[in-house]
């Protein structure tokens, strides 16, 4: 299914960006293709790194957010995906709660590329282990986007609250069967 974000009402976000993919699931194997599109010298991407790794914090520049929860469960995932190659992945029990590293996922297998006028993220991951087999998801794809000032903007399907908040489940509309 395809997809596209936009960015929290009242925020000012770089002119001309578009953000949007498309999200799919066979099985235990999760695809997930963003891209940000348009005028790219207006945002603010962290270098890319020599050696990609788990790192804390990476919502503090521009990056690509998955949040992902089996359907009916409270608890979910937090996938962080620096353009830098960066990386984390966090399990939450309940809204904002019992945050802690998810040690079931290594590094989740992505890639960052650079095209004419776009910056694309792919990844693919196994949530076997993860999610019980049979089990559909609802999945909410966010973007913390810096321009060049430093500026932040906030991008999701869904802006449900009063402020950015990307952990509210009613941002999580993408409904992602198991099949």
């Amino acid at each position: 299914m395809t997809f596209s974000l936009s960015p929290f009402p009242g925020e000012e976000s770089p002119p001309g960006l578009r953000i949007g993919g498309s999200i799919a699931r066979r099985g235990d194997a999760l695809s997930l293709d963003c891209a940000f599109e348009g005028e790219l010298s207006r945002v603010a991407f962290p270098a890319r790194a020599a050696r990609p790794e788990r790192r804390n914090r990476l919502w503090e520049e521009t990056c690509l957010e998955l949040f992902l929860a089996a359907a009916g469960s409270e608890g979910y995932l937090e996938f962080n995906l620096s353009p830098a190659g960066h990386w984390n992945v966090y399990r939450f029990d309940s809204y904002r709660a019992g945050m802690r590293e998810e040690e079931a996922i290594a590094a989740p297998p992505f890639r960052v590329s650079p095209e004419p006028g776009a910056l694309r993220f792919t990844a693919a991951l196994d949530l076997g282990g993860i999610f019980p087999d049979g089990t559909d998801a609802e999945a909410g794809i966010c973007a913390v986007v810096r321009d060049a000032a430093g500026n932040a903007s906030h991008w999701a399907l869904r802006h449900a609250g009063p402020r950015p908040d990307f952990h509210r489940r009613d941002g999580f509309v993408l409904k992602i069967p198991w099949g």
